[in-house]
C-alpha cells in the first residue's frame, strides 16, 4: 500500500511501482510522488547500460519468420530447471490405476511426442504446481482440452475423457 505525505500525496515505493505496472496500471504512477532516489537509480541504470541497450537493439531481427521466431520461443520455456528435466512420461504413467488408463496415456504420449510437444506437458506440469502452491482456483476445463486424458491426471481440468469416451485427437488436431 501507497503511503502519503505530509500534505497528502501519493508517495510511491519501487514496489508500488513495480505493482502498478503488473496491473497495467503504470499511467497512475504519474498522478504519484517517486522518491528521487528511485529516479536517480533508474536513471544510472539507463545511463549505464545505454551501449549495451544499443547493441541490443541493432541485435534484433525484425524480419524474423514467425514460425523460426515460434520455433526458438518453443525451447526456452519460462520454469525451473526441475520441471524442465523432470520425467513427465514416468510420472504420467505412474498415476495410471488400470489397463485402460495406461493404454490411453501411452497413445496420448505418442500424439504428443509426435506434435514435438512433451515440453508443453513439463510446463502444465509446473503451472499446476505452482497454482496450487498459491492457492489459486482455475476452471475445470473448456474446449479441446478436455479431451486428453493426460490433462485430467495432470490436473489442468477436471473432464474424465475417458469416462466420457471423448477422443484425444480432438485436442491434438
Amino acid at each position: 500500500m501507497a503511503e502519503k505525505n505530509s500534505i497528502g500525496q501519493t508517495v510511491l515505493t519501487e514496489q508500488n511501482i513495480l505493482e502498478l505496472i503488473y496491473q497495467n496500471k503504470w499511467k497512475h504512477i504519474n498522478e504519484c510522488l517517486v522518491p528521487q532516489e528511485l529516479v536517480e537509480k533508474y536513471n544510472s541504470i539507463i545511463s549505464s547500460n545505454k551501449d549495451n541497450l544499443e547493441i541490443l537493439k541493432s541485435k534484433i531481427d525484425t524480419t524474423i519468420d514467425q514460425d523460426l521466431y515460434d520455433q526458438n520461443n518453443r525451447l526456452n520455456w519460462f520454469m525451473p530447471s526441475e520441471y524442465k528435466q523432470f520425467d513427465i512420461e514416468n510420472y504420467v504413467l505412474g498415476l495410471c490405476q488400470t489397463p485402460e488408463e495406461k493404454q490411453r496415456v501411452d497413445y496420448e504420449l505418442t500424439l504428443y511426442k509426435s506434435h514435438a510437444m512433451m515440453d508443453v506437458l513439463q510446463f502444465l506440469k509446473y503451472m499446476v504446481d505452482t497454482l496450487r502452491k498459491n492457492n489459486i482456483v482455475w476452471g475445470v476445463g473448456r474446449g479441446s482440452s478436455v479431451a486428453s486424458y493426460v490433462l485430467y491426471l495432470l490436473g489442468v481440468h477436471k473432464v474424465n475423457s475417458i469416462k466420457y469416451n471423448l477422443d484425444p485427437t480432438e485436442f491434438l488436431r
